[in-house]
């Protein structure tokens, strides 16, 4: 049995336009913006969430629960670009606006997309940006918190 290595293995894209988050287009994500050498290595969190549903009943000596609802808290930490192109993160994910957070993964970032490749597509909109505070021997970051606004696809599978 082989582990496999993280290390280069994420793709992130910010996508404004999808038809069908289940099956995005390849012409699709590679209309949209390629974040992923602006992020910090730990930079790309999707905490997922799962509520409880107490069913247990009156006559439960016991407290059961069974899945209820699913939520997603979506925030990435970018670092900060001296130049147009390598600030692109910060001009773009301003407050309030939508688009898709689409996530490959396990699979080499050099790798183009192509049909059949697995992602996770969250429709998002942004909150406000938030600048970490400045440190001794770091590059200056910012952090992305999105919202859900519909349900998302973490099983998604990408189109021709």
């Amino acid at each position: 049995m082989s582990d496999v290595i993280n290390d280069g293995k994420t793709r992130v894209y910010w996508v404004t336009t999808i038809a069908s988050i289940a099956a995005p287009t390849v012409a699709e994500l590679n209309a949209g913006l390629d974040f992923t050498a602006r992020i910090t290595p730990d930079g790309l969190n999707i905490p997922a969430e799962t509520a409880d549903v107490d069913n247990s009943s009156l006559a439960s000596t016991f407290t059961t629960n069974r899945a209820g609802r699913r939520s997603f808290s979506p925030e990435v930490t970018f670092k900060r670009g001296d130049t147009a192109g390598d600030d692109l993160p910060w001009t773009t994910l301003t407050y309030q606006t939508l688009g898709y957070l689409v996530v490959r993964r396990v699979l080499a970032y050099t790798t183009a997309w192509a049909a059949a490749q697995a992602v996770e597509v969250y429709p998002v909109e942004c909150g406000e940006r938030n600048s970490i505070p400045p440190a001794p021997n770091e590059v200056a970051k910012f952090t992305s918190q999105m919202k859900l606004r519909s349900e998302p696809n973490t099983a998604a599978v990408v189109a021709a």
